[in-house]
């Protein structure tokens, strides 16, 4: 136990981006068998490239999938009169038994929720 957490102090932080711990509500839309699933999710914490989910469900790593982010921000809901929804699609990178790490490929959609 020792060793692994010296070995943990030395190791190099590969991350580009940084991450910010914020709780976002979070929907991942998966199918398997051609059956569609939906979960719902709370972020731990999230970058530009990524989040980390908290979750106990198995993904496995390399599972894609698309991802909703509802941002519940009082302030874009001021002046944009809604909640805000940034849509992605995401790749699990590392499965923990408490959550997943999931990057985001590529572009994003951020739309208005009304009625929230």
């Amino acid at each position: 136990m020792i060793a692994e957490q010296k070995k943990a102090l030395f190791m190099k932080e590969q991350r580009q981006f940084e991450r910010f711990p914020l709780s976002l509500p979070a929907r991942i839309e998966t199918t398997v068998s051609n059956k569609k699933h939906i979960f719902k999710f709370k972020t731990r914490d999230i970058s530009s490239a990524g989040a980390f989910i908290d979750t106990t469900e198995k993904f496995s790593e390399g599972e894609r999938f698309k991802i909703d982010l509802t941002v519940p921000s009082e302030k874009i809901k001021e002046i944009t009169g809604a909640l805000g929804l940034i849509t992605t699609q995401g790749t699990v990178v590392r499965s923990a038994d408490d959550g997943i790490a999931v990057h985001f490929n590529g572009d994003c959609e951020i739309w208005r929720l009304k009625g929230l």
